[in-house]
Parts: C-alpha cells; sequence; structure tokens
C-alpha cells in the first residue's frame, strides 16, 4: 500500500510542477486557449493522444466490447490509429492551422462563424458545444470508482474530489500549455502502462497463445444462430457490422470533436504536421490497439466479474477484474494509467468549454466591452465551474437510478460530430459549401442522435452516431447544391491564406523550372 500511495503522490506532484512551470505561457488568451501557437509537434502529438483516449476507453469500452467482439476488437484500435489519428493529421492538421490561424479563430465555434460568414452559427456551435460536452466530460470520471476500490478501497467521491482539484490547479496555472506537456508525460505513462499490464495479464494465462486456446473454447452467446465455432477468436468476431459501427463512430468521430480538430490549431510549423502525424498515429497504436487487445480476454475472467441482477455483465468491473491479481507496481501504474488517461481528457475538454462560452457566448453578446484581462478571468472562472458541474453529475449518476444522464453522455460523440464533421472538414476544402447547408448539418446531427435517445429507432446509441457522422458526409455537399452560396467576398478572404508566399527548404519543394523562367 505505501508503494502504490508513493506512486499516486509522485504523480500529483509532477503535475502541479508542471502546471506552475508553464504559467507564463498563459498571460494572454492566445497563449491560455492555444499555447500561442507555438506547440511542437511531440506535445501537439501526445495532446492529441491523450485527449482521444480516457478511462472510458481503458475501462469502458475496452471491457465492453472486448467482450462482445473477442479479438476482433482490436480492429477498433486500429480504426483509431489509422483513420482517428493518421487521416485526421494528414487531411485536416495542416489546412486547419493555415484557415484557422489566417481568419484568427481560437474555437470550432468561431472558426464557423467566421469561415461562414454567420454570427448565429457561431453562436448555435456553441451551445451545441456547451450541452453535449459538459455530460461527456462527467462520463471521464467513470471507471475510476472499481480501479481505486481495488487498489486502495477509496470511496468513488474521494477519486472524483481529487481529480477535478488537480487537473483544475494545472489548467488554471498553465492553460493550453500545461495541459500540453502534462498530456506529454501522462502520455508516456499510458504508453509503459498498456504494454506492461498486456504482458502481465497474458502471462497469467499461460502466455498469449494458451490463452487465445483458452478463448477459443468460449461458446459464442453473441450469435448463436450463427454457429461460428471460437467466435471470439475469429477475424471479424461474431457481429462484424456491430463491430462497424463501433469503428465508425470512434475512429471517424473525432474529426468533428472542437477538443480534438482545436489541437491543429496550435501547431508551430509545416514539419510538425509529420512529426506530430507520426507519434500520434504510433501512440493511438499502442494505446487503443493495446486497450482493445486486451479487453479482447475478458471472456477467460467471466468467473470473477461483476453481474447485474439480470445476468448481464457489468461492464466496468470487467478489465478492474483482469488487473486485480497484479503485483502492487503494476497494480500502482494501472491507476496512474487510468487516472493520466482520465486527467488528460478531461482538461481538454473543459478549457474546450470554457474557451468557447467566453469566447462565442458571453465576449460582444452578454458582454459587450471585453478587455484581455476580463477574458482570461471569465474563462479561469467558468473552467472551475465546469469542472465542478461535471464532478456533481459524476457524483450525481452514481448514486441514483438516473438513465437519462448517462444516455445522454453516450449520444455526445455522435451528436457533436453529425452536427460538426461534413461543415468542418468541407469547409477547409471547398468554397462552394453555404450557410444553409451547415445550419442542416448541426439540426441532422443533434437532431437525428436526440430523437433516437427517446424514440429509440436505431436500438445502439453507437450504430446511430456512426450514420449521423456517414450521413452528414453527404447532406453538406448535397444541399449546397440547391442552397444560395456564401459572398464571394467572405469565401475568398477564407481561402487567401492557402495562397500566401512562404519559404521552404529545397527538401521540402523543389525547384520548378517553369515558375522560374516566368520571373
Amino acid at each position: 500500500m505505501a508503494l502504490k500511495i508513493s506512486i499516486i503522490l509522485l504523480f500529483f506532484a509532477i503535475v502541479i510542477f508542471i502546471g506552475v512551470y508553464t504559467r507564463r505561457h498563459a498571460g494572454d488568451v492566445d497563449g491560455f486557449v492555444l499555447g500561442g501557437r507555438n506547440v511542437g509537434p511531440w506535445l501537439s502529438a501526445f495532446a492529441y493522444g491523450t485527449s482521444y483516449f480516457s478511462a472510458v476507453i481503458f475501462v469502458g469500452y475496452a471491457g465492453q466490447f472486448g467482450w462482445k467482439f473477442g479479438l476482433a476488437s482490436t480492429w477498433v484500435g486500429l480504426g483509431n490509429t489509422l483513420i482517428g489519428s493518421l487521416a485526421a493529421w494528414w487531411i485536416l492538421g495542416r489546412r486547419t492551422r493555415v484557415m484557422t490561424q489566417h481568419i484568427d479563430a481560437k474555437t470550432m465555434p468561431e472558426y464557423f462563424g467566421k469561415r461562414f460568414g454567420s454570427r448565429a452559427l457561431r453562436i448555435a456551435a456553441a451551445l451545441i458545444i456547451f450541452i453535449f460536452l459538459i455530460p461527456y466530460t462527467a462520463s471521464v470520471y467513470n471507471g475510476l470508482s472499481r480501479l481505486f476500490a481495488m487498489a486502495f478501497s477509496v470511496p468513488y467521491e474521494t477519486c472524483v474530489i481529487a481529480m477535478a482539484v488537480l487537473t483544475c490547479i494545472y489548467v488554471v496555472l498553465g492553460g493550453y500549455m500545461a495541459t500540453a506537456v502534462n498530456d506529454t508525460f501522462q502520455g508516456v505513462i499510458m504508453l509503459v502502462g498498456i504494454i506492461a499490464v498486456i504482458a502481465a495479464v497474458l502471462n497469467g494465462h499461460g502466455g498469449f497463445s494458451q490463452a487465445v486456446i483458452s478463448l477459443s473454447t468460449v461458446p459464442n452467446d453473441v450469435a448463436v444462430s450463427s454457429g461460428l465455432q471460437g467466435a471470439f477468436v475469429s477475424f471479424f468476431g461474431p457481429d462484424w457490422k456491430a463491430l462497424l459501427g463501433v469503428i465508425v463512430l470512434t475512429s471517424l468521430g473525432t474529426w468533428g470533436l472542437p477538443q480534438m480538430v482545436q489541437k491543429f490549431y496550435a501547431i508551430t510549423s509545416e514539419r510538425d504536421i509529420t512529426t506530430g502525424a507520426i507519434v500520434s498515429t504510433a501512440f493511438a497504436l499502442v494505446v487503443a490497439g493495446g486497450s482493445y487487445f486486451l479487453g479482447g480476454f475478458g471472456r477467460l475472467f467471466g468467473d470473477s466479474i461483476a453481474y447485474s441482477p439480470s445476468g448481464v455483465p457489468i461492464y466496468d468491473s470487467i478489465i478492474p477484474s483482469m488487473l486485480s491479481n497484479l503485483p502492487d507496481i503494476l497494480i500502482g501504474i494501472t491507476v496512474v494509467l487510468v487516472l493520466s488517461a482520465s486527467m488528460s481528457t478531461l482538461s481538454s475538454l473543459v478549457l474546450t468549454s470554457s474557451s468557447t462560452l467566453t469566447l462565442d457566448l458571453i465576449k460582444g453578446n452578454l458582454v459587450k466591452d471585453m478587455d484581455e484581462r476580463r477574458q482570461l478571468v471569465y474563462m479561469r472562472v467558468l473552467l472551475v465551474i465546469f469542472v465542478i458541474i461535471s464532478a456533481a453529475i459524476a457524483l450525481f449518476q452514481y448514486h441514483s437510478s438516473v438513465t437519462f444522464i448517462a444516455q445522454l453522455m453516450g449520444i455526445s460523440w455522435g451528436a457533436l460530430a453529425g452536427a460538426f464533421l461534413g461543415p468542418f472538414l468541407y469547409g477547409l476544402y471547398s468554397k462552394r459549401i453555404t450557410r444553409a447547408a451547415v445550419w442542416v448539418s448541426f439540426i441532422w446531427g443533434v437532431g437525428f442522435t436526440v430523437s433516437n435517445m427517446f424514440i429509440g429507432f436505431i436500438a445502439s446509441p453507437i450504430n446511430c452516431g456512426a450514420i449521423a457522422m456517414v450521413a452528414d458526409l453527404a447532406i453538406v455537399p448535397l444541399v449546397s447544391l440547391f442552397t444560395p452560396k456564401i459572398e464571394q467576398k467572405t469565401v475568398d478572404w477564407c481561402f487567401s491564406g492557402f495562397y500566401e508566399k512562404v519559404l521552404v527548404e529545397k527538401r521540402r519543394a523543389l525547384d520548378d523550372p517553369v515558375v522560374a523562367s516566368e520571373h
């Protein structure tokens, strides 16, 4: 116990030190929200990856989908790696950085407002983010209770309050830069922890080969009618259609989440895009791929996990049960791993929420005259308020039988990405996207996922979110064909940043003899 407590206290001390050390970068709004747009590739890559993968992934999703799909759940991690990380960096990274700096957009709502010339769109986007990020923020605390109870016999309330207070301290002090540096530190812990835990769990079942053999004998109770033998070690698992929905939601969804794409706003240079893409992809492969791979062996622990009165597994208990017999040093590392994953995501979410509410709703609408200093005060105060609200929601849900909050958390990715994915992506590349298409996208993403929550015309909220995103990619260009174009002056101004002349090294761009002869 002394060893485990020492590991936690050391982790807390380093996190707070980083917050104090980076406070000089948070002296103005640009520094507090984006680190002065001067964040290097490694910090940006780890900030992206750690915001992507929280305790929801490691404890909740890895346990749930590993139980349902077996080793095929590893495809979810691979999708997160190739689509959610690599493709996102290559397709969104550079153009996001160039356009948002050119039009001076610090948040996603500000991007929508300036890119499509509409103050109303900016306010609507800010409201959507506020409504759906706060419940999602509360879900970040999930998974901590069972791990801390297993390792320290600490009440859930203590875990939530400690994490909330610690996150408040370092984000209020250092803003985005404190978040990015802490994300790098916490990301290293996640990498080491995942590898160590996988090795220890497999070793406890006779190694990889023996664990796979044992898993192959587990009866297939998910798709009995298929008659598939050894379903949980098969290539696509017992239900490939449901698996595809999970891959789409958790991989493509990051392209439309404000706390994710905002990482591209802060990148320093062109060279950093390449480095960041490589580092972020490698991180996702280990953390996401490793988490879902580990969860795929959850059925081997069916005798030790918790079940509801109806006999359904309590998915959050699967991963903790797999770790309960590990050595103390590994349990301590695992607890820090989950704390790191949770705090990095929490800090990103509350920073996005507070900056969006301050810059896009309060400034210029509720408070007409808001100087730099007042903006910083508002963001810091709102950040603390958002952490308190999310912690209160998490505690309320834990002590009640209310399911609405849990449902709202489950659809937040679908609603946000279903509303923002199409207009954000196409807005970076096409001059033909119309203001009406963005409004339809907002209404579609939120309306489709929320109505499904109440009516239930699609049984799985995950499949609902995946459908909302994919359909949005077709809706935006289709509506743009039949609706009035945006003023040419506004469009030309937004895209003019891509045509500014810059000097680059020859290894980045070869001489063009045709261009040279013309000059």
